[in-house]
């Protein structure tokens, strides 16, 4: 029985992703048309993920949204699993917002001219790629919008053992003068695997209190990096006993 349940999931999960996301690609790739309109993008965004987590019957507690400062751009930093962190990250984030990532994405068919478009691509190999990504978020800062960064470069690892972060968030919220949000994905990675694979499995993310970075410098970039990752790190091993936190050590 419970095979049978898993694959019909499967599929009904598979269509709730997928069937919001083309019904709003045409409105998607509009808002990425000009912009002004790229706001619009982070409602559409939303929408989509509120509507694969309302016809998926998934619970999707948010604890801690009273901790996302109001009105101000911040770093949020996330732990990542799965390409439903994505979407996800959508119903933490308040207001206008723009994701910092990998330009292997843009790649992707239907999904990549758009996002490459609305937000911010970076090929880590290139020192001016990088450069003129950081620049691009510390001015989207500047304006007002949030930036979302998944500071372990990509979906790697073994779930749910984080990565060795990246340097990036932290110098650019030390330069900005924002606060880091870390965001902790605590079960995406059951519900959707890089295969995008779907499984019914009850979802929470929890949002943790800002980290403020007034008055700090370069020096304190890798204390405030390893913060980050203890912060996220601690809410993994406590909502998974077996969770053995000297597997992975992040070197800063």
């Amino acid at each position: 029985m419970r095979h049978w349940f898993n694959f019909l999931f499967g599929i009904w999960g598979g269509l709730s992703f997928f069937v919001p996301f083309l019904l709003f690609l045409p409105l998607l790739h509009l808002s990425a048309s000009r912009p002004k309109w790229h706001p619009y993008a982070s409602k559409l965004n939303y929408a989509w993920a509120r509507l694969f987590f309302w016809f998926s019957f998934l619970p999707l507690p948010i604890v801690g949204k009273t901790n996302i400062p109001k009105g101000k751009p911040c770093v949020y930093c996330a732990n990542h699993t799965s390409w439903l962190d994505i979407i996800a990250m959508g119903l933490v984030v308040e207001g206008d917002y723009k994701f910092m990532g990998k330009d292997s994405l843009a790649k992707v068919p239907l999904f990549g001219t758009m996002f490459s478009k609305l937000h911010i691509m970076v090929n880590r190999e290139s020192k001016i790629s990088s450069l003129r990504a950081f620049l691009k978020a510390k001015e989207a800062l500047r304006q007002g919008q949030s930036i979302i960064i998944f500071p372990e470069g990509g979906i790697k690892g073994e779930p749910p053992y984080l990565s060795v972060f990246k340097d990036g968030a932290f110098r650019l919220a030390i330069e900005a003068q924002v606060a880091i949000v870390p965001v902790t994905l605590l079960d995406n990675w059951k519900i959707m695997d890089k295969k995008f694979q779907t499984a019914w499995y009850p979802a929470k993310i929890m949002v943790h209190e800002p980290i403020d970075t007034k008055g700090l410098t370069s020096k304190d970039m890798e204390a405030l990096q390893q913060q980050t990752f203890n912060t996220i790190e601690e809410a993994l091993a406590k909502h998974y006993p077996d969770y053995n936190a000297d597997k992975i050590k992040q070197k800063v």
